[in-house]
């Protein structure tokens, strides 16, 4: 097998109030925040250091049109339900755009509107 010479390193995210999405995704994740510059950018990271991580970086202006990319999570040790509502009590909102009533996936959005998607199938059933 040859060798790959990139990794993924870091996701990006746009906010205008970057600790607000940084603490949902530390939320959603059961991360935490590795690093907090003075440039409005935080780093988000799991617990055991693993890669991919998160930056959150502070911008002016506010999202305008869907993502052109974005997370699919799936859930991990309980039921896709019982996700998609501790997600909603985190602070998630379901988002359309455009998706069609018999979708097998749930799309959300962060609390200022980063669009991401909730899986049917639990980690377990993959």
């Amino acid at each position: 097998m040859t060798r790959m010479p990139s990794r993924i390193a870091v996701i990006a995210i746009d906010a205008v109030n970057p600790r607000l999405v940084a603490e949902f995704w530390c939320n959603v994740l059961g991360w935490h925040v590795v690093d907090d510059d003075d440039e409005g950018v935080i780093s988000i990271a799991p617990p055991d250091g693993a890669w991919p991580t998160i930056d959150v970086l502070g911008v002016a202006g506010r999202k305008a049109v869907k993502n052109r990319l974005h997370l699919d999570l799936r859930a991990d040790g309980v039921a896709t339900p019982d996700e998609l509502e501790r997600l909603l009590s985190l602070g998630a909102r379901r988002v359309d755009i455009g998706q069609g009533p018999d979708v097998s996936w749930v799309v959300l959005g962060d609390p200022e509107g980063n669009e991401f998607c909730l899986l049917s199938r639990s980690v377990q059933k993959v």
